[in-house]
């Protein structure tokens, strides 16, 4: 009924590739198949019991069960800006340069539409997590790919990145107003310098952009890689906004609370659409945050552990079947390409095959646009005996599509 009227913003969005492997996961798992999930950096441990047990007990407590300013309470703005200068050595107001989101890629919806006026230009770095392309589109703006290439130690070629985005500016009828950078780097894991992040915000004010930086995996870097933040750079706050969330240092992906921190003016936007668009986030969720962020921080190195072990183990074990995994500086996945035996098959295809055959679930590279084609993303979300029998299962996948 009433077929004449389009939705013209969910006619236009492409087909979510990611959906197809949820739809398969969800149709294996009910006929009582288990699958190995690697496809989602949704953590698989518990948050720490200490930040659960603030969140009990501020539930239980009277007069946390109304509304909450939308913006944050102010008890988790001073926590976000205790751990920016506990982390970083930065100060900021907690007020005016400092909001918290229920998370992240809620935030960069929010801020898209806050900023974007119909046909702005944002540059976003490909292969891409798909909330930076499409938060921009979905509020009418458009996006420019810059490709990102890689050095053999997988960090990004910072002089090839920033002769592609000079070269984006100087083509531009109009010039782009936002550049969006995500470094450690989903989906590829790749790193950058502090040195990275001067550049850029000295071209930012050069070529007047405004720069979106996401950190959410920032907490977790081995062997002594620290990530840097962009708020470190003199004068950032002046071009800069930066988010983090607390879903995978804390495991606490499901209590959907991340913050944005940097400039006034784009803070201000971003805390006045909200304004319009929420109430705010459940008060105890929030001062469990507090807890999480200015109480013991041991338990970030234990998860930081887990995930470097992990990577360990899949890299040695996928070794045995040659499949070659690069060890990553930080994050929590790894960025493969598929083995050679059954590229032709494409990321989708194969991730689809692995998926229905062995009961293996990867998130297909094309997900993250055409830049992403021919590798997987796998989330170091499974323990050591799933890393070992997956390792077996796909090659018995391999050995039957090989060509």
């Amino acid at each position: 009924m009433f077929d004449e009227i389009r939705f013209n913003r969910i006619d236009n969005l492409p087909k979510y590739v990611f959906a197809e492997i949820n739809a398969l996961k969800a149709k294996l798992i009910n006929s009582g198949k288990p699958v190995v999930d690697f496809s989602m950096g949704n953590p698989d441990q518990d948050t720490p019991q200490h930040i659960v047990d603030e969140l009990c007990k501020t539930a239980n407590e009277s007069g946390n069960h109304g509304y909450s300013p939308s913006q944050g309470i102010p008890e988790v703005l001073d926590a976000i800006t205790w751990w920016y200068k506990d982390r970083y050595g930065i100060d900021l107001n907690p007020k005016t340069q400092v909001v918290a989101t229920i998370g992240s890629k809620d935030g960069y919806s929010t801020l898209a539409y806050a900023i974007t006026n119909p046909g702005d230009t944002a540059v976003v770095p490909t292969p891409t997590y798909p909330i930076h392309s499409y938060s921009f589109i979905l509020a009418g703006g458009v996006v420019e790919d810059l490709k990102l290439k890689f050095n053999k130690n997988y960090d990004i070629d910072e002089d090839s990145f920033f002769y592609e985005l000079n070269h984006i500016f100087d083509k531009a009828h109009v010039k782009p107003k936002y550049v969006l950078v995500n470094f450690p780097h989903n989906p590829t894991s790749a790193t950058v310098t502090l040195e990275f992040y001067q550049k850029l915000v000295y071209l930012a004010k050069q070529r007047r952009f405004y720069i979106i930086s996401d950190i959410a995996y920032g907490d977790i870097s081995f062997g002594g890689y620290k990530t840097p933040s962009i708020m470190e750079v003199e004068g950032a706050a002046d071009v800069a906004v930066e988010s983090f969330t607390v879903s995978k240092s804390y495991n606490m992906a499901g209590w959907r609370i991340g913050f944005f921190v940097g400039n006034e003016r784009l803070i201000g936007a971003l805390i006045k659409l909200k304004s319009w668009l929420d109430y705010g986030m459940f008060a105890p969720i929030q001062k469990a945050t507090v807890k999480a962020l200015t109480g013991n921080q041991s338990c970030v190195d234990e998860i930081i552990g887990r995930y470097n072990d992990r990577q360990d183990l899949l890299i040695e074990e996928f070794k045995k079947i040659n499949w070659i995994i690069h060890k990553n500086k930080a994050s929590m996945f790894s960025w493969a390409k598929i083995p050679d035996e059954v590229a032709y098959m494409g990321s989708l295809e194969f991730c689809k095959k692995l998926l229905i055959e062995e009961q293996v679930a990867f998130s297909p590279g094309i997900g993250f646009g055409d830049d992403g084609e021919g590798f997987v993303r796998i989330a170091l979300i499974q323990n050591g005996k799933a890393i070992k029998l997956s390792a077996k299962k796909i090659q018995k996948f391999i050995n039957k599509y090989k060509k």
